[in-house]
């Protein structure tokens, strides 16, 4: 038998594997701008991937549930938290301190387990910048600013001075949003959450998330 053909026999018994990694999927937003109705759609439409919950000292909201939106905890202990190291990003926002936790954020990816992160721009760069190869960023805009402000005054969680503290934020962060991967715009719910479906079906299949082994069936012969 010739090299030609025993290359042809033994390429006959490839068998190609792929493993795929977890991968954290960083989504932020401007506030208002309806992030956490999409990610809750994307979660129940894909319960594989694990949220991670973020620590906060800003407030209870009366609809949010302590644990499944946030872990409410006072500044104090948020502080103790990062001289421990038991965050993976923190930041302050609005003048509250928000954080990831790190144990089981990358106990997750260790796992294989996918990651939804909601966090703002400057935890989104630290996390990008700690974990570059499986950090994928996606950024939430609105089609106007008159509808951001629209959806700010109708949810009725802030008053006027707060209202206006939160516009500053975004102002400061379109500073930051070409620093994302992706930029996604809300302008019909329903489109939205299909292109951010779609962004997280993409990057799974990127050379970054998938690993590929080669084994044969049988000796070459």
């Amino acid at each position: 038998m010739n090299i030609k053909h025993e290359l042809i026999d033994f390429f006959e018994t490839f068998k190609f594997n792929i493993t795929t990694r977890g991968h954290l999927f960083v989504i932020s937003g401007f506030s208002g701008v309806g992030k956490g109705t999409i990610i809750k759609e994307i979660l129940s439409r894909n319960p594989q991937i694990y949220f991670s919950v973020s620590y906060t000292t800003r407030r209870k909201r009366e609809n949010e549930v302590e644990g499944v939106d946030y872990h409410f905890v006072d500044k104090e202990t948020f502080k103790k938290m990062i001289l421990k190291d038991e965050f993976l990003e923190w930041a302050v926002v609005n003048d509250n301190f928000y954080g990831t936790p790190k144990s089981i954020t990358l106990s997750k990816l260790e796992n294989n387990i996918d990651v939804i992160l909601d966090i703002d721009v400057k935890g989104a760069i630290q996390v990008k910048s700690k974990l570059p190869n499986s950090t994928t960023l996606i950024y939430i805009i609105p089609p106007t600013g008159k509808e951001l402000l629209n959806r700010l005054y109708k949810r009725n969680t802030e008053n006027m001075d707060e209202i206006a503290t939160r516009i500053t934020t975004s102002l400061i962060e379109i500073n930051y949003i070409n620093a994302y991967d992706y930029i996604v715009v809300n302008d019909d719910l329903g489109k939205c959450i299909e292109d951010v479906e779609n962004i997280l079906k993409v990057q799974k299949m990127s050379s970054k998330v998938q690993s590929l082994s080669i084994t044969a069936n049988r000796e070459a012969e």
